[in-house]
Protein backbone atom coordinates (compact mmCIF):
# COMPACT_ATOMS: atom_id res chain seq x y z
CA UNK A 1 0.00 0.00 0.00
CA UNK A 2 3.10 2.30 1.10
CA UNK A 3 4.28 1.56 -2.67
CA UNK A 4 1.30 3.03 -4.31
CA UNK A 5 0.62 5.17 -2.05
CA UNK A 6 4.50 6.77 -3.28
CA UNK A 7 4.16 5.86 -7.26
CA UNK A 8 1.00 8.10 -7.00
CA UNK A 9 2.91 10.91 -5.54
CA UNK A 10 6.15 10.59 -7.67
CA UNK A 11 3.69 10.31 -10.80
CA UNK A 12 2.11 13.43 -9.52
CA UNK A 13 5.36 15.07 -8.87
CA UNK A 14 6.34 14.07 -12.64
CA UNK A 15 3.40 15.33 -13.73
CA UNK A 16 3.46 18.47 -12.77
CA UNK A 17 7.23 19.03 -13.40
CA UNK A 18 6.05 17.54 -17.34
CA UNK A 19 3.25 20.47 -17.05
CA UNK A 20 5.58 22.95 -16.41
CA UNK A 21 8.42 22.04 -18.68
CA UNK A 22 5.84 22.11 -21.14
CA UNK A 23 4.58 25.37 -20.46
CA UNK A 24 8.30 27.05 -19.98
CA UNK A 25 9.13 25.59 -23.02
CA UNK A 26 5.94 26.66 -25.39
CA UNK A 27 5.32 30.49 -23.29
CA UNK A 28 7.89 31.95 -25.48
CA UNK A 29 6.70 30.61 -28.79
CA UNK A 30 2.96 31.74 -27.50
CA UNK A 31 4.11 34.93 -26.43
CA UNK A 32 6.07 35.93 -29.55
CA UNK A 33 2.83 33.94 -31.51
CA UNK A 34 1.08 36.95 -29.32
CA UNK A 35 3.84 39.62 -30.75
CA UNK A 36 3.77 38.85 -34.49
CA UNK A 37 -0.09 38.67 -34.45
CA UNK A 38 -0.32 41.92 -32.84
CA UNK A 39 2.64 43.61 -34.93
CA UNK A 40 0.49 42.22 -38.41
CA UNK A 41 -2.36 43.80 -37.42
CA UNK A 42 -1.45 47.34 -36.10
CA UNK A 43 1.68 47.66 -38.04
CA UNK A 44 -0.51 48.96 -41.48
CA UNK A 45 -2.24 51.48 -39.37
CA UNK A 46 1.08 52.83 -37.75
CA UNK A 47 2.67 53.21 -40.76
CA UNK A 48 -0.56 55.18 -42.32
CA UNK A 49 -0.25 57.21 -39.34
CA UNK A 50 3.36 58.12 -39.96
CA UNK A 51 2.97 58.68 -43.64
CA UNK A 52 0.02 61.60 -41.94
CA UNK A 53 2.01 63.09 -40.07
CA UNK A 54 5.14 63.26 -42.18
CA UNK A 55 2.64 65.06 -44.97
CA UNK A 56 1.28 67.29 -41.71
CA UNK A 57 5.13 68.23 -41.02
CA UNK A 58 5.77 69.04 -44.71
CA UNK A 59 2.39 71.56 -44.28
CA UNK A 60 3.45 72.84 -41.34
CA UNK A 61 6.69 73.96 -42.77
CA UNK A 62 5.38 75.83 -45.82
CA UNK A 63 3.07 77.24 -43.45
CA UNK A 64 5.64 78.44 -41.15
CA UNK A 65 7.93 79.65 -43.99
CA UNK A 66 5.21 81.29 -45.53
CA UNK A 67 4.42 83.63 -41.91
CA UNK A 68 8.15 84.16 -41.43
CA UNK A 69 8.67 85.63 -44.81
CA UNK A 70 5.43 87.99 -44.14
CA UNK A 71 7.19 88.94 -40.77
CA UNK A 72 9.80 90.09 -42.66
CA UNK A 73 7.81 91.89 -45.43
CA UNK A 74 6.21 93.82 -42.68
CA UNK A 75 9.21 94.55 -40.56
CA UNK A 76 10.75 95.77 -43.68
CA UNK A 77 8.04 97.97 -44.62
CA UNK A 78 8.13 99.64 -40.85
CA UNK A 79 11.32 100.18 -41.77
CA UNK A 80 10.61 101.88 -45.27
CA UNK A 81 8.26 104.80 -43.87
CA UNK A 82 11.05 107.38 -44.94
CA UNK A 83 10.66 106.00 -47.99
CA UNK A 84 6.85 106.54 -48.34
CA UNK A 85 7.20 109.84 -46.88
CA UNK A 86 9.45 110.68 -50.18
CA UNK A 87 7.11 109.44 -52.21
CA UNK A 88 3.97 111.07 -50.58
CA UNK A 89 5.85 114.45 -51.30
CA UNK A 90 6.91 113.87 -54.38
CA UNK A 91 2.99 112.84 -55.29
CA UNK A 92 1.68 116.55 -53.78
CA UNK A 93 4.13 118.08 -56.10
CA UNK A 94 3.27 116.23 -58.83
CA UNK A 95 -0.35 117.57 -58.29
CA UNK A 96 0.31 120.94 -57.55
CA UNK A 97 2.53 121.23 -60.80
CA UNK A 98 -0.52 119.62 -62.55
CA UNK A 99 -2.38 122.50 -61.19
CA UNK A 100 -0.63 124.88 -61.95
CA UNK A 101 -0.39 123.50 -65.90
CA UNK A 102 -3.69 123.22 -65.94
CA UNK A 103 -4.54 126.58 -65.17
CA UNK A 104 -2.21 128.17 -66.94
CA UNK A 105 -3.87 126.23 -70.22
CA UNK A 106 -7.06 127.49 -68.95
CA UNK A 107 -5.44 131.03 -68.66
CA UNK A 108 -4.13 130.77 -72.43
CA UNK A 109 -7.08 128.85 -73.68
CA UNK A 110 -9.35 131.87 -72.46
CA UNK A 111 -6.94 134.17 -73.49
CA UNK A 112 -6.72 132.51 -77.02
CA UNK A 113 -10.61 131.91 -77.03
CA UNK A 114 -10.86 136.04 -76.52
CA UNK A 115 -8.95 137.38 -79.21
CA UNK A 116 -10.26 134.54 -81.60
CA UNK A 117 -13.34 136.41 -80.73
CA UNK A 118 -12.45 139.55 -81.19
CA UNK A 119 -10.88 138.75 -84.34
CA UNK A 120 -13.75 137.22 -85.56
CA UNK A 121 -16.09 140.23 -84.27
CA UNK A 122 -14.21 142.50 -86.14
CA UNK A 123 -13.88 140.38 -89.50
CA UNK A 124 -17.76 140.19 -88.63
CA UNK A 125 -18.42 143.74 -88.43
CA UNK A 126 -16.31 144.61 -91.36
CA UNK A 127 -18.01 142.20 -93.55
CA UNK A 128 -20.66 143.57 -93.02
Amino acid sequence: MEDQEMQLKVRRVSDKFTESMYVLANEPSVALYRLQEHVRRSLPELVQHKSDMQSWEEQSQGAIYSVEYACSAVKSMTNSSLYFKNIDSLLRQAISMKEQISSSQGRRKRAADASALKEGGEKHGSGM
